[in-house]
Protein backbone atom coordinates (compact mmCIF):
# COMPACT_ATOMS: atom_id res chain seq x y z
CA UNK A 1 0.00 0.00 0.00
CA UNK A 2 2.86 2.39 0.83
CA UNK A 3 4.42 1.78 -2.59
CA UNK A 4 1.08 2.40 -4.32
CA UNK A 5 0.61 5.72 -2.48
CA UNK A 6 4.14 6.80 -3.32
CA UNK A 7 3.72 5.81 -6.98
CA UNK A 8 0.54 7.90 -7.14
CA UNK A 9 2.41 10.92 -5.76
CA UNK A 10 5.26 10.52 -8.24
CA UNK A 11 3.09 9.89 -11.30
CA UNK A 12 1.12 12.98 -10.33
CA UNK A 13 4.13 15.07 -11.27
CA UNK A 14 2.93 15.37 -14.83
CA UNK A 15 3.45 18.95 -15.87
CA UNK A 16 2.80 21.27 -18.67
CA UNK A 17 2.19 24.93 -19.17
CA UNK A 18 -0.40 26.94 -21.03
CA UNK A 19 2.22 28.21 -23.46
CA UNK A 20 1.06 28.23 -27.10
CA UNK A 21 4.23 29.51 -28.68
CA UNK A 22 3.46 28.04 -32.11
CA UNK A 23 0.04 29.67 -32.31
CA UNK A 24 1.17 33.01 -30.90
CA UNK A 25 1.79 35.47 -33.75
CA UNK A 26 0.58 33.03 -36.43
CA UNK A 27 -1.75 35.70 -37.82
CA UNK A 28 -3.23 33.56 -40.62
CA UNK A 29 -4.95 31.44 -37.95
CA UNK A 30 -7.87 33.37 -36.36
CA UNK A 31 -7.35 31.66 -32.98
CA UNK A 32 -4.11 33.65 -32.56
CA UNK A 33 -6.42 36.47 -31.41
CA UNK A 34 -7.23 34.42 -28.30
CA UNK A 35 -3.60 34.78 -27.20
CA UNK A 36 -3.07 38.38 -28.30
CA UNK A 37 -6.25 40.43 -28.88
CA UNK A 38 -4.01 43.14 -30.36
CA UNK A 39 -2.57 40.91 -33.07
CA UNK A 40 -2.67 41.88 -36.74
CA UNK A 41 -5.74 40.60 -38.60
CA UNK A 42 -5.41 38.77 -41.93
CA UNK A 43 -9.10 38.26 -42.79
CA UNK A 44 -12.35 40.18 -43.25
CA UNK A 45 -14.41 37.60 -41.40
CA UNK A 46 -14.24 33.99 -40.29
CA UNK A 47 -16.37 31.27 -38.71
CA UNK A 48 -14.87 28.39 -36.79
CA UNK A 49 -16.21 24.91 -37.41
CA UNK A 50 -18.20 24.16 -34.21
CA UNK A 51 -16.26 21.90 -31.80
CA UNK A 52 -13.42 21.61 -34.35
CA UNK A 53 -12.07 25.14 -34.68
CA UNK A 54 -9.57 24.75 -31.86
CA UNK A 55 -8.57 21.65 -29.93
CA UNK A 56 -5.62 21.93 -27.58
CA UNK A 57 -4.02 19.45 -25.17
CA UNK A 58 -0.78 19.86 -23.26
CA UNK A 59 0.82 17.30 -20.96
CA UNK A 60 4.36 16.51 -19.83
CA UNK A 61 6.71 15.55 -17.01
CA UNK A 62 8.78 17.76 -14.72
CA UNK A 63 12.01 16.38 -13.32
CA UNK A 64 11.49 12.93 -14.81
CA UNK A 65 9.77 10.97 -17.56
CA UNK A 66 7.59 7.87 -17.44
CA UNK A 67 10.59 5.99 -18.82
CA UNK A 68 12.58 6.76 -15.66
CA UNK A 69 10.08 4.78 -13.58
CA UNK A 70 8.66 2.10 -15.87
CA UNK A 71 11.51 1.28 -18.28
CA UNK A 72 12.40 -2.41 -18.61
CA UNK A 73 16.12 -1.82 -18.12
CA UNK A 74 16.89 -4.50 -15.55
CA UNK A 75 17.01 -2.07 -12.64
CA UNK A 76 15.00 -2.72 -9.51
CA UNK A 77 11.71 -0.78 -9.48
CA UNK A 78 12.22 0.34 -5.89
CA UNK A 79 15.62 1.79 -6.79
CA UNK A 80 14.14 3.76 -9.66
CA UNK A 81 11.30 5.00 -7.48
CA UNK A 82 13.77 6.09 -4.79
CA UNK A 83 15.88 7.99 -7.34
CA UNK A 84 12.79 9.83 -8.56
CA UNK A 85 11.68 10.81 -5.05
CA UNK A 86 15.05 12.27 -4.12
CA UNK A 87 15.79 13.90 -7.48
CA UNK A 88 12.62 16.01 -7.46
CA UNK A 89 11.88 18.97 -5.20
CA UNK A 90 8.87 20.99 -4.11
CA UNK A 91 9.20 23.32 -7.13
CA UNK A 92 8.43 20.52 -9.61
CA UNK A 93 4.84 20.61 -10.75
CA UNK A 94 1.93 18.58 -12.04
CA UNK A 95 -0.27 20.40 -14.53
CA UNK A 96 -2.60 19.56 -17.40
CA UNK A 97 -4.25 22.07 -19.69
CA UNK A 98 -6.89 21.27 -22.31
CA UNK A 99 -9.13 23.54 -24.37
CA UNK A 100 -12.03 22.88 -26.72
CA UNK A 101 -13.53 25.74 -28.70
CA UNK A 102 -17.29 25.23 -28.91
CA UNK A 103 -17.98 28.10 -31.31
CA UNK A 104 -16.12 31.15 -32.63
CA UNK A 105 -16.28 33.87 -35.23
CA UNK A 106 -15.17 37.37 -36.12
CA UNK A 107 -15.62 40.16 -38.65
CA UNK A 108 -14.01 43.42 -39.71
CA UNK A 109 -15.87 46.72 -39.83
CA UNK A 110 -15.16 50.41 -40.34
CA UNK A 111 -15.01 52.71 -43.34
CA UNK A 112 -15.42 51.38 -46.87
CA UNK A 113 -11.86 52.48 -47.64
CA UNK A 114 -10.21 50.62 -44.78
CA UNK A 115 -11.91 48.31 -42.32
CA UNK A 116 -9.56 48.94 -39.42
CA UNK A 117 -11.71 47.52 -36.59
CA UNK A 118 -12.43 43.88 -35.82
CA UNK A 119 -14.86 42.13 -33.50
CA UNK A 120 -14.34 38.50 -32.48
CA UNK A 121 -16.36 36.28 -30.17
CA UNK A 122 -16.75 32.72 -29.04
CA UNK A 123 -17.26 30.12 -26.33
CA UNK A 124 -14.70 27.55 -25.21
CA UNK A 125 -14.24 24.95 -22.49
CA UNK A 126 -11.01 24.67 -20.51
CA UNK A 127 -9.61 22.13 -18.06
CA UNK A 128 -6.70 23.29 -15.91
CA UNK A 129 -5.04 21.14 -13.22
CA UNK A 130 -1.98 22.24 -11.29
CA UNK A 131 -0.04 20.83 -8.34
CA UNK A 132 3.43 21.15 -6.90
CA UNK A 133 5.28 17.95 -6.10
CA UNK A 134 4.63 17.23 -2.37
CA UNK A 135 8.27 16.48 -1.56
CA UNK A 136 7.96 15.85 2.18
CA UNK A 137 4.82 13.76 1.70
CA UNK A 138 6.69 11.59 -0.83
CA UNK A 139 9.70 11.13 1.45
CA UNK A 140 7.42 10.21 4.36
CA UNK A 141 5.51 7.75 2.16
CA UNK A 142 8.75 6.15 0.96
CA UNK A 143 10.78 6.04 4.19
CA UNK A 144 8.06 6.05 6.83
CA UNK A 145 8.71 7.74 10.15
CA UNK A 146 10.74 5.00 11.87
CA UNK A 147 14.01 6.34 10.41
CA UNK A 148 12.90 9.95 10.74
CA UNK A 149 12.49 10.40 14.48
CA UNK A 150 12.62 14.12 15.37
CA UNK A 151 12.48 15.11 11.69
CA UNK A 152 9.88 17.78 10.93
CA UNK A 153 7.89 17.22 7.75
CA UNK A 154 6.48 20.33 6.05
CA UNK A 155 2.80 19.84 5.27
CA UNK A 156 2.59 23.03 3.18
CA UNK A 157 4.12 21.01 0.31
CA UNK A 158 0.54 20.02 -0.54
CA UNK A 159 -0.54 22.63 -3.09
CA UNK A 160 -3.04 21.50 -5.71
CA UNK A 161 -5.89 23.00 -7.74
CA UNK A 162 -8.11 21.84 -10.57
CA UNK A 163 -11.04 23.32 -12.41
CA UNK A 164 -13.29 22.83 -15.40
CA UNK A 165 -14.70 26.09 -16.79
CA UNK A 166 -16.39 27.56 -19.83
CA UNK A 167 -15.47 31.00 -21.16
CA UNK A 168 -17.78 33.28 -23.13
CA UNK A 169 -15.73 36.08 -24.70
CA UNK A 170 -15.92 39.11 -26.97
CA UNK A 171 -12.82 40.84 -28.35
CA UNK A 172 -12.22 44.19 -30.00
CA UNK A 173 -9.21 44.93 -32.23
CA UNK A 174 -8.35 48.30 -33.78
CA UNK A 175 -5.63 49.30 -36.20
CA UNK A 176 -4.80 52.74 -34.80
CA UNK A 177 -2.19 53.47 -37.47
CA UNK A 178 0.13 51.68 -39.87
CA UNK A 179 2.41 51.15 -36.88
CA UNK A 180 0.11 50.37 -33.96
CA UNK A 181 -2.68 47.82 -33.44
CA UNK A 182 -4.35 47.38 -30.05
CA UNK A 183 -6.98 45.03 -28.69
CA UNK A 184 -8.88 43.83 -25.64
CA UNK A 185 -11.07 40.85 -24.83
CA UNK A 186 -13.76 40.62 -22.15
CA UNK A 187 -14.59 37.26 -20.60
CA UNK A 188 -17.36 35.72 -18.54
CA UNK A 189 -16.18 32.59 -16.73
CA UNK A 190 -18.56 29.84 -15.67
CA UNK A 191 -16.98 27.29 -13.33
CA UNK A 192 -18.41 23.80 -13.76
CA UNK A 193 -16.22 22.17 -11.09
CA UNK A 194 -13.47 23.58 -8.86
CA UNK A 195 -11.23 21.76 -6.37
CA UNK A 196 -8.35 23.45 -4.63
CA UNK A 197 -6.12 22.98 -1.62
CA UNK A 198 -3.55 25.77 -1.90
CA UNK A 199 -3.51 27.40 1.54
CA UNK A 200 -1.97 24.60 3.56
CA UNK A 201 0.47 24.88 6.43
CA UNK A 202 1.66 22.83 9.36
CA UNK A 203 4.13 20.14 10.37
CA UNK A 204 4.30 16.50 11.36
CA UNK A 205 7.01 15.07 13.64
CA UNK A 206 7.57 11.76 15.44
CA UNK A 207 9.34 11.77 18.82
CA UNK A 208 10.20 9.10 21.38
CA UNK A 209 7.11 8.56 23.53
CA UNK A 210 6.38 8.02 27.19
CA UNK A 211 2.96 6.38 26.93
CA UNK A 212 4.12 4.27 23.97
CA UNK A 213 7.19 3.81 21.80
CA UNK A 214 6.54 6.98 19.80
CA UNK A 215 4.56 10.18 20.02
CA UNK A 216 3.16 11.61 16.76
CA UNK A 217 2.70 15.38 16.81
CA UNK A 218 0.52 17.12 14.23
CA UNK A 219 0.40 20.91 13.92
CA UNK A 220 -2.14 21.27 11.13
CA UNK A 221 -3.54 24.01 8.93
CA UNK A 222 -5.02 22.05 6.01
CA UNK A 223 -7.98 23.08 3.87
CA UNK A 224 -9.78 21.62 0.86
CA UNK A 225 -12.29 23.85 -0.97
CA UNK A 226 -14.68 22.57 -3.63
CA UNK A 227 -17.54 23.92 -5.72
CA UNK A 228 -19.75 22.05 -8.15
CA UNK A 229 -18.42 18.71 -6.87
CA UNK A 230 -20.62 17.59 -3.98
CA UNK A 231 -23.77 17.41 -6.13
CA UNK A 232 -21.91 15.02 -8.46
CA UNK A 233 -20.23 12.81 -5.86
CA UNK A 234 -23.04 12.72 -3.28
CA UNK A 235 -25.73 11.91 -5.81
CA UNK A 236 -27.51 8.67 -4.96
CA UNK A 237 -28.10 8.14 -8.67
CA UNK A 238 -25.00 6.44 -10.05
CA UNK A 239 -25.98 7.07 -13.67
CA UNK A 240 -23.03 8.92 -15.22
CA UNK A 241 -25.26 10.46 -17.88
CA UNK A 242 -27.01 12.49 -15.17
CA UNK A 243 -23.70 14.03 -14.15
CA UNK A 244 -22.92 14.87 -17.77
CA UNK A 245 -26.31 16.53 -18.10
CA UNK A 246 -25.63 18.57 -14.94
CA UNK A 247 -22.29 19.77 -16.29
CA UNK A 248 -23.86 20.78 -19.60
CA UNK A 249 -26.34 23.01 -17.77
CA UNK A 250 -23.45 24.86 -16.17
CA UNK A 251 -21.66 25.70 -19.42
CA UNK A 252 -23.56 28.91 -20.13
CA UNK A 253 -24.23 30.99 -16.98
CA UNK A 254 -25.21 27.89 -15.01
CA UNK A 255 -22.09 27.56 -12.89
CA UNK A 256 -20.22 29.81 -10.49
CA UNK A 257 -19.54 33.00 -12.43
CA UNK A 258 -16.58 35.32 -12.78
CA UNK A 259 -15.19 38.10 -14.95
CA UNK A 260 -11.87 38.70 -16.69
CA UNK A 261 -10.15 40.37 -19.60
CA UNK A 262 -7.12 40.22 -21.92
CA UNK A 263 -5.19 43.11 -23.45
CA UNK A 264 -2.61 43.17 -26.25
CA UNK A 265 -0.81 45.22 -28.87
CA UNK A 266 1.35 45.05 -31.98
CA UNK A 267 3.79 47.87 -32.82
CA UNK A 268 5.86 48.17 -35.98
CA UNK A 269 9.25 49.71 -35.19
CA UNK A 270 10.23 49.50 -38.85
CA UNK A 271 8.54 48.09 -41.92
CA UNK A 272 9.97 44.65 -41.18
CA UNK A 273 10.63 44.87 -37.41
CA UNK A 274 7.72 44.33 -35.01
CA UNK A 275 7.21 43.97 -31.27
CA UNK A 276 4.01 42.66 -29.69
CA UNK A 277 2.71 41.49 -26.36
CA UNK A 278 -0.35 40.48 -24.39
CA UNK A 279 -1.62 39.80 -20.87
CA UNK A 280 -4.32 37.14 -20.54
CA UNK A 281 -6.84 36.15 -17.91
CA UNK A 282 -6.77 39.08 -15.53
CA UNK A 283 -9.83 37.90 -13.67
CA UNK A 284 -11.54 35.91 -10.93
CA UNK A 285 -14.36 33.46 -10.26
CA UNK A 286 -16.68 33.80 -7.26
CA UNK A 287 -17.79 30.42 -5.94
CA UNK A 288 -21.21 30.56 -4.26
CA UNK A 289 -23.11 27.47 -5.48
CA UNK A 290 -22.71 23.82 -4.47
CA UNK A 291 -19.91 24.59 -1.97
CA UNK A 292 -18.35 21.95 0.29
CA UNK A 293 -15.17 22.79 2.20
CA UNK A 294 -13.14 20.68 4.62
CA UNK A 295 -10.75 22.23 7.13
CA UNK A 296 -8.37 20.52 9.54
CA UNK A 297 -6.82 23.02 11.92
CA UNK A 298 -5.16 22.56 15.29
CA UNK A 299 -2.51 20.82 17.38
CA UNK A 300 -2.80 17.07 17.94
CA UNK A 301 -0.74 14.42 19.70
CA UNK A 302 -1.18 10.70 19.14
CA UNK A 303 0.52 7.97 21.18
CA UNK A 304 -0.83 5.05 19.23
CA UNK A 305 -2.81 2.07 20.52
CA UNK A 306 -1.70 0.35 23.70
CA UNK A 307 -1.13 -2.55 23.79
CA UNK A 308 0.13 -2.89 20.20
CA UNK A 309 -1.80 -6.14 19.80
CA UNK A 310 -3.48 -7.90 22.73
CA UNK A 311 -3.50 -11.62 23.31
CA UNK A 312 -6.30 -13.34 21.43
CA UNK A 313 -7.44 -14.87 24.75
CA UNK A 314 -8.70 -11.39 25.69
CA UNK A 315 -11.25 -11.75 22.95
CA UNK A 316 -10.11 -8.97 20.59
CA UNK A 317 -9.75 -9.97 16.95
CA UNK A 318 -7.38 -8.38 14.41
CA UNK A 319 -10.32 -6.70 12.70
CA UNK A 320 -11.50 -5.26 16.01
CA UNK A 321 -7.99 -3.98 16.67
CA UNK A 322 -7.78 -2.13 13.34
CA UNK A 323 -11.31 -0.81 13.83
CA UNK A 324 -10.11 0.65 17.10
CA UNK A 325 -7.10 2.26 15.38
CA UNK A 326 -9.37 3.80 12.74
CA UNK A 327 -11.78 5.06 15.40
CA UNK A 328 -8.96 6.64 17.39
CA UNK A 329 -7.67 8.48 14.31
CA UNK A 330 -11.18 9.59 13.43
CA UNK A 331 -11.70 10.91 16.94
CA UNK A 332 -8.27 12.51 17.01
CA UNK A 333 -8.80 14.82 14.04
CA UNK A 334 -11.69 17.25 14.11
CA UNK A 335 -12.47 17.98 10.44
CA UNK A 336 -14.62 21.08 10.05
CA UNK A 337 -17.07 21.00 7.16
CA UNK A 338 -18.36 24.35 5.88
CA UNK A 339 -20.22 25.87 2.96
CA UNK A 340 -18.37 29.20 2.97
CA UNK A 341 -18.13 31.10 -0.30
CA UNK A 342 -14.70 31.72 -1.78
CA UNK A 343 -12.93 33.41 -4.70
CA UNK A 344 -10.29 31.99 -7.03
CA UNK A 345 -8.06 34.05 -9.32
CA UNK A 346 -7.20 33.00 -12.83
CA UNK A 347 -3.52 32.28 -13.62
CA UNK A 348 -2.37 35.46 -15.39
CA UNK A 349 -0.28 34.84 -18.53
CA UNK A 350 2.19 37.15 -20.26
CA UNK A 351 3.44 36.97 -23.84
CA UNK A 352 6.01 39.26 -25.45
CA UNK A 353 7.85 38.89 -28.77
CA UNK A 354 10.04 40.63 -31.31
CA UNK A 355 9.75 39.69 -34.98
CA UNK A 356 12.09 40.44 -37.89
CA UNK A 357 10.68 39.82 -41.39
CA UNK A 358 12.79 39.40 -44.53
CA UNK A 359 12.61 38.07 -48.07
CA UNK A 360 10.15 40.47 -49.67
CA UNK A 361 7.50 38.71 -51.74
CA UNK A 362 7.91 39.92 -55.32
CA UNK A 363 4.32 38.95 -56.13
CA UNK A 364 3.00 41.64 -53.82
CA UNK A 365 1.98 45.03 -55.10
CA UNK A 366 4.64 47.52 -53.99
CA UNK A 367 1.90 50.11 -53.50
CA UNK A 368 0.08 48.06 -50.91
CA UNK A 369 -0.68 50.70 -48.31
CA UNK A 370 -1.30 48.25 -45.51
CA UNK A 371 2.40 47.38 -45.48
CA UNK A 372 1.95 44.30 -43.33
CA UNK A 373 4.22 41.30 -42.87
CA UNK A 374 2.42 39.47 -45.68
CA UNK A 375 4.86 41.28 -47.98
CA UNK A 376 7.62 39.02 -46.64
CA UNK A 377 8.02 35.28 -46.98
CA UNK A 378 10.21 34.79 -43.90
CA UNK A 379 10.38 35.94 -40.32
CA UNK A 380 12.49 35.12 -37.26
CA UNK A 381 11.95 36.15 -33.70
CA UNK A 382 12.05 35.52 -29.97
CA UNK A 383 9.09 35.11 -27.65
CA UNK A 384 8.89 35.19 -23.85
CA UNK A 385 6.07 33.46 -22.00
CA UNK A 386 5.25 33.57 -18.29
CA UNK A 387 2.31 32.28 -16.24
CA UNK A 388 1.70 33.17 -12.61
CA UNK A 389 1.79 30.27 -10.16
CA UNK A 390 1.54 30.17 -6.32
CA UNK A 391 5.26 29.73 -5.57
CA UNK A 392 6.93 31.30 -8.59
CA UNK A 393 6.16 32.15 -12.24
CA UNK A 394 6.69 29.50 -14.90
CA UNK A 395 8.81 30.85 -17.75
CA UNK A 396 9.57 29.77 -21.32
CA UNK A 397 11.76 31.34 -24.00
CA UNK A 398 11.15 30.51 -27.67
CA UNK A 399 13.11 31.20 -30.84
CA UNK A 400 11.05 30.76 -34.00
CA UNK A 401 11.24 30.81 -37.79
CA UNK A 402 8.22 31.52 -39.99
CA UNK A 403 8.07 30.62 -43.70
CA UNK A 404 5.41 31.05 -46.35
CA UNK A 405 6.12 28.38 -48.93
CA UNK A 406 3.13 29.34 -51.09
CA UNK A 407 0.01 31.41 -50.42
CA UNK A 408 -1.83 28.26 -49.38
CA UNK A 409 0.87 26.83 -47.09
CA UNK A 410 2.61 28.52 -44.13
CA UNK A 411 5.00 26.95 -41.61
CA UNK A 412 6.34 27.94 -38.22
CA UNK A 413 9.20 26.11 -36.51
CA UNK A 414 10.16 26.83 -32.90
CA UNK A 415 12.75 25.89 -30.30
CA UNK A 416 11.56 26.37 -26.72
CA UNK A 417 13.65 26.39 -23.56
CA UNK A 418 11.76 25.90 -20.30
CA UNK A 419 12.01 24.01 -17.01
CA UNK A 420 10.78 20.80 -18.62
CA UNK A 421 13.06 20.32 -21.61
CA UNK A 422 16.06 21.79 -23.40
CA UNK A 423 15.32 19.90 -26.63
CA UNK A 424 11.79 21.08 -27.39
CA UNK A 425 11.41 21.50 -31.15
CA UNK A 426 7.94 22.26 -32.49
CA UNK A 427 6.31 22.72 -35.87
CA UNK A 428 3.08 24.43 -36.92
CA UNK A 429 1.40 24.16 -40.33
CA UNK A 430 -1.45 26.27 -41.68
CA UNK A 431 -3.12 25.21 -44.94
CA UNK A 432 -5.63 27.26 -46.96
CA UNK A 433 -7.78 25.42 -49.48
CA UNK A 434 -10.06 28.06 -50.91
CA UNK A 435 -11.78 29.61 -47.93
CA UNK A 436 -11.15 26.62 -45.68
CA UNK A 437 -8.26 26.84 -43.23
CA UNK A 438 -6.78 23.84 -41.43
CA UNK A 439 -3.92 24.04 -38.95
CA UNK A 440 -2.01 21.56 -36.82
CA UNK A 441 0.79 22.31 -34.35
CA UNK A 442 2.87 19.99 -32.18
CA UNK A 443 5.72 20.41 -29.70
CA UNK A 444 8.63 18.19 -28.68
CA UNK A 445 8.75 16.39 -32.00
CA UNK A 446 12.05 14.65 -31.17
CA UNK A 447 10.28 12.64 -28.48
CA UNK A 448 7.49 11.28 -30.68
CA UNK A 449 9.61 8.24 -31.52
CA UNK A 450 9.47 7.25 -27.84
CA UNK A 451 6.69 9.07 -25.98
CA UNK A 452 7.64 7.45 -22.66
CA UNK A 453 10.82 9.55 -22.60
CA UNK A 454 9.00 12.81 -23.33
CA UNK A 455 8.76 15.37 -20.54
CA UNK A 456 6.23 17.52 -22.37
CA UNK A 457 3.89 17.10 -25.33
CA UNK A 458 1.49 19.59 -26.88
CA UNK A 459 -0.95 19.34 -29.78
CA UNK A 460 -3.23 21.95 -31.37
CA UNK A 461 -5.45 21.65 -34.43
CA UNK A 462 -8.54 23.20 -35.92
CA UNK A 463 -10.71 24.10 -38.93
CA UNK A 464 -12.02 27.54 -39.91
CA UNK A 465 -13.86 29.14 -42.80
CA UNK A 466 -11.98 32.37 -43.65
CA UNK A 467 -13.09 35.04 -46.08
CA UNK A 468 -11.11 37.95 -47.58
CA UNK A 469 -12.74 40.58 -49.77
CA UNK A 470 -9.44 41.31 -51.51
CA UNK A 471 -7.36 38.22 -52.09
CA UNK A 472 -4.45 40.31 -53.30
CA UNK A 473 -3.94 42.01 -49.97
Amino acid sequence: MKKMCLLFIVVSCVCSSQNKQLLYGFSEVPQALLINPGAQIENDWYVGVPLLSHLHANVGLSGLSAYDVFAKDGRDFNSKLRDVVYSMDDKDVFAINQQLEILSGGFAFGSDYEKNEYLSFGLYEELDVFSYFPKDYAVLAYEGNFNNIDRTFDLSDLNVSGELISVLHVGYNKKVSNKLTIGARGKIYSSLVNVNSTKNSGTFVTKPGTENFYKHIFNLGLELRTSGLSSLTNDENSDFSNDVSTLKKRVLFGGNLGLGFDIGFTYRLKENLTIDGSIQDIGFIRHKKDIENHKLDGYYEFDGINPLFPESSQGQTAQEYWDEVAEQYENLFDVEKTNDKYTTWRPVKLNAAINYAFGKNSSKDECNCKANTERYDNAVGIQLFAVNRPKQPQLALTAFYYRRLIDQLRLKAAYTLDSYSSTNLGLGISVHLGNVNFYVMADNLLKFQNLAKAQSLSLQLGFNYIFKTNENE
